[in-house]
């Protein structure tokens, strides 16, 4: 007798399991802790079979039936329900390990122990904002260049267009791990080259004229903002590297005896070790800091918590309540500011400033530079650029006119 969904609903559990009937060899399974389940017994071959359709309510009586009658055509066509159930079902097991969002965690967990945090935190972000929603489900081997595409230009329709080549260059990178682990046959990011708009270069805003040089750093100096900030505002110019490697800056790198700040290749966006020659001054600020956050793991810790590293907007938020206008100076700029004026006011080589400057400098050969290549020179270069920024701070304090010292007498 075929079961009506009143009776359904009055069925309560007893001490054990027992089974209602309806039709055609379908019955509900009332569990003991009041489960209600759909079954279907059916032979195949020489052998009693039991296929689960669902759970009542969420399956109802009726679709409960579709479902027997959909394993019944089956049955007959000698097709198994039950074998073709568990292989869609780890159809979609496969997809779902094998998805571009899957596969896109995996990498980025593969990679963040050699990423800064901030660079782990923008990679996590550019993926979970700009691609996974949009293709994360999808099985990375069925994405096709239109279908990255389509995903990339909602980014670009923000006109985000630097985000957009990011997004496509982290992609890319997915794409590939996936070939070389057998999840998929090739990269499509490589079919879009000029598909998307290009972004305009964009310069980090700097003060590079030594007089308004001389200005800001009288500016630094009467910050009167917390002692951490500041410390860092003064520190920056006279070590030029990015503002993240500032911010990061630990104290287990800071070799006082050598005087050398020495960055690992993790930190490092070229992923090679770095060494930061320590003038005089910087010694100095970096002594006086010790005394404020010399117990903390961070050179310049958050305010909010000493475990963190200061915040990333820190400086530049600094320099806009002195009054510096973010088309004026950023804090990237001080490394603008320094290429600019060693090379064209004390005449430093430029190949001696870019190795400071920690980019990519190669020898005739292609290889790249180690980290202690020309390190007397620029260790020299770091002294007298430090002393030349205390001589544009006096003479902007004194108002005097700036006399440069002549080029030819530096030495290196």
């Amino acid at each position: 007798m075929a079961l009506t969904v009143k009776q359904i609903e009055n069925f309560k559990p007893k001490d054990k399991d027992y089974k209602a009937s309806d039709e055609k060899s379908l019955y509900l399974l009332v569990k003991k802790n009041g489960g209600k389940y759909w079954r279907m017994n059916y032979r195949w071959g020489d052998k009693q079979k039991t296929l689960a359709l669902g759970v009542y309510p969420e399956i109802s009586l009726r679709e409960a039936r579709d479902e027997r009658d959909e394993a019944r055509k089956l049955i007959r066509n000698n097709v198994d329900p039950s074998t073709l159930k568990r292989s869609m079902r780890d159809a979609r097991k496969d997809a779902a390990e094998n998805s571009f969002e899957a596969i896109g965690r995996e990498w980025l967990a593969k990679e963040q122990d050699s990423w800064s945090p901030a660079h782990a935190k923008k990679q996590y972000w550019l993926l979970e904002k700009n691609l996974f929603p949009y293709i994360g489900r999808h099985p990375i081997s069925e994405i096709t260049p239109p279908t990255l595409l389509a995903a990339l230009r909602k980014t670009e329709s923000r006109g985000a267009l630097e985000t957009t080549r990011r997004v496509k260059q982290v992609a890319g990178q997915i794409f590939r791990y996936a070939v070389a682990t057998g999840r998929c046959e090739r990269d499509p990011s490589a079919d879009l080259k000029g598909a998307l708009q290009t972004p305009q270069t964009v310069h980090y805003a700097a003060i590079t004229e030594p007089a308004d040089v001389g200005k800001l750093l009288t500016m630094i100096d009467g910050y009167s903002g917390t002692a951490t900030v500041r410390n860092a505002l003064l520190l920056a110019p006279l070590v030029f590297v990015r503002p993240g490697e500032l911010r990061y800056m630990e104290w287990s790198e800071v070799d006082f005896e050598e005087r050398q700040w020495r960055l690992p290749a993790e930190k490092m966006k070229m992923k090679q070790a770095h060494i930061v020659p320590l003038s005089n001054q910087a010694i100095e600020i970096l002594q006086d800091q010790h005394e404020l956050s010399g117990r903390w793991q961070y050179v310049f810790p958050s305010e909010r918590s000493k475990k963190r590293a200061m915040s990333e907007n820190a400086l530049n938020a600094a320099l806009r309540r002195m009054g510096i206008a973010k088309e004026e100076m950023t804090a990237h700029g001080f490394r603008a500011m320094a290429r600019t004026l060693l090379d064209e006011q004390l005449g430093f080589p430029p190949h001696i400033i870019e190795h400071q400057l920690a980019h990519d400098v190669r020898d005739p050969l292609g290889r790249a530079y180690n980290r202690t290549k020309h390190l007397p020179e620029r260790i020299e270069m770091m002294q007298k650029w430090a002393d030349y920024l205390d001589n544009l701070r006096g003479l902007a304090k004194s108002d005097n006119v700036i006399i440069l010292e002549p080029k030819g007498e530096i030495s290196l």
